[in-house]
């Protein structure tokens, strides 16, 4: 990978996934340890995907009309830590919705910016991607497997700790990565809403948005419902590394993937398959086997699933609309649809159970599948 920096990239990766290893599986557990309703904690967790809705898109115009991309990933890093230093002056319920709020607008900045630079490096290498991108998976996997095993003998309540380690990494892996030449592209004149009209570009991104609601569950719930079902939480962090054992696995071969298989054949059967692995997750927790054959679909429900869409994302805003495509692809579905999935799980978690919650979540991705499949067809 000549001319491609690759480690600093792939170290960036490492701690802004080690983060989400942390957050995803854990702070649900830290914020019931905290005595707060179901309802309260799929509010907190969904403040970190609210900010997405609208933050990526700010610093994304920001990004392509300045073109300082880095000093804006530097600039959020610098402003999540300083925000996320709030969890320790207090623990209740307004104040913690302050701050994990504050930390969405600035956490949410960094990662569609280094996605676009990361392709702008790769120039026409982008099925590379998933070699740098593994290593963001890498960094989840450590954390998760290693809080998993720590939080069987030390207290939840150590977790703040752990996070704010992974934030200063964050922040010295983004002081470390060079910005890329924006080359000019042909559609450089149209407008980003242009783009955005298009039918194959319109039905990806509300696809997208639908199969985010479908994860609102598990990233909010997963590990709790885990734990509520008899599982240790050194096993809960060895199912949640799976996953992302088995997301590693596709990145390393997507290359030869994508040499058989469309970008849009590999989104449906990525829609397909996550349907059928929450359908697992909600009637069949009892069978430790289910659940673990479950977990091995990550490398579709998100494995193939992201670096397809990454790649239609970048095929269709080049030029000066980098950075805003994947701010947008950010927004819409981690912002709009984590929000909706977490806050829809946190009504329906006490309401109609455990159980139906996921099953819902299965429903949303066939309606992803439904909408991409027929509105998004080539004429």
């Amino acid at each position: 990978m000549n001319a491609v920096p690759y480690w600093r990239l792939s170290g960036f990766y490492f701690f802004y996934f080690a983060f989400v290893g942390a957050m995803s599986p854990f702070w649900g557990l830290y914020l019931q340890s905290l005595a707060f309703s179901a309802f309260q904690i799929g509010v907190l967790m969904s403040l970190l995907q609210v900010m997405r809705i609208f933050a990526p898109n700010i610093w994304g115009h920001i990004a392509d009309q300045t073109g300082r991309r880095t000093s804006i990933v530097q600039i959020a890093a610098a402003g999540s830590v300083l925000v996320f230093a709030g969890v320790f002056v207090s623990d209740s319920f307004w104040w913690l919705f302050a701050v994990m709020a504050a930390l969405s607008f600035f956490w949410s900045a960094s990662l569609p910016l280094v996605e676009a630079m990361t392709l702008s490096h790769l120039g026409e290498r982008s099925d590379a991607y998933g070699r740098i991108r593994l290593w963001g998976s890498v960094g989840f996997i450590v954390m998760v497997v290693g809080l998993g095993y720590a939080f069987d003998t030390v207290s939840i309540r150590w977790l703040p700790w752990a996070v704010l380690a992974v934030m200063l990494g964050i922040v010295a892996s983004a002081r470390t990565i060079p910005d890329a030449e924006i080359l000019p592209h042909p559609t450089d004149h149209h407008s980003v809403w242009d783009i955005v009209k298009r039918p194959e570009v319109a039905s990806l991104l509300a696809a997208c948005l639908l199969m985010a609601v479908t994860h609102g569950p598990y990233y909010t719930f997963y590990s709790i419902y885990l734990v509520d079902h008899g599982y240790d939480k050194s096993t809960v962090g060895w199912l949640w590394a799976l996953g992302v054992l088995c997301e590693i696995g596709i990145f390393l071969i997507i290359p030869r993937i994508f040499a058989r298989v469309t970008p849009r054949q590999l989104i449906l059967a990525s829609f397909a398959l996550a349907a059928l692995r929450f359908l697992v997750i909600a009637w069949g927790v009892q069978s430790a086997w289910l659940v673990w054959g479950a977990q091995t679909l990550h490398a579709f429900s998100f494995g193939t699933y992201h670096a397809a869409a990454v790649a239609l994302i970048h095929q269709h805003f080049r030029g000066r609309h980098q950075a805003r495509g994947q701010a947008l692809y950010t927004s819409l579905s981690y912002g709009v649809g984590g929000t909706i999935g977490g806050l829809a799980s946190g009504l329906t978690w006490e309401s109609i159970g455990s159980a139906w919650t996921f099953t819902l979540a299965a429903i949303s991705a066939a309606l992803a599948w439904a909408v991409f499949a027929v509105w998004g067809k080539s004429k």
